[in-house]
C-alpha cells in the first residue's frame, strides 16, 4: 500500500514484476495507461474500480483505509517524541513498549463503555 505519490509507471511495474498486488489510489485526474505492461493493467483496473465505486467506497473495498489508520497511530507515537532518549540498545527496545502502553491507556480512556439496559 502506498499513497498517490507512488502512482507512477515505474512503481506499478516494479510491484507487478515481483508478483505483488499494488493498492495505490489513482490520482484524481488520472487517465488510463496503454496496457503494455502488467503494472499498467493493474493500475487501469484500480482506476476503473475507483471510478465505478467512487473513491471513498474504493478505499474501503481495497483496504486502503487501513493505511490511513496506521499512519494516524504512528503520528500519535511520534507525538511522544521523535527520538529515543536511551543510548543503550536494550533500553531503547524496552522504551517502545512503554510508549505503546501509554498510547493504549489514552485510547482506552476515550472508548465509551456500553451497557445493556433492561
Amino acid at each position: 500500500m502506498a499513497d498517490g505519490a507512488y502512482d507512477t509507471r515505474k512503481c506499478h511495474d516494479a510491484i507487478a514484476d515481483r508478483g505483488a498486488h499494488a493498492v495505490i489510489p489513482p490520482r484524481k485526474n488520472a487517465k488510463p495507461w496503454k496496457t503494455i505492461t502488467a503494472g499498467a493493467v493493474a493500475r487501469n483496473e484500480a482506476l476503473r474500480a475507483a471510478k465505478c465505486l467512487a473513491r471513498a467506497l474504493w478505499r474501503r473495498w481495497s483496504g486502503y483505509h487501513r493505511r490511513s489508520s496506521v499512519e494516524t497511530k504512528m503520528n500519535c507515537v511520534m507525538s511522544l517524541g521523535h527520538r529515543l532518549i536511551a543510548r543503550d540498545f536494550d533500553r531503547q527496545v524496552a522504551a517502545l513498549p512503554v510508549r505503546i502502553a501509554v498510547l493504549n491507556g489514552y485510547t482506552a480512556l476515550g472508548i465509551p463503555v456500553t451497557e445493556a439496559v433492561g
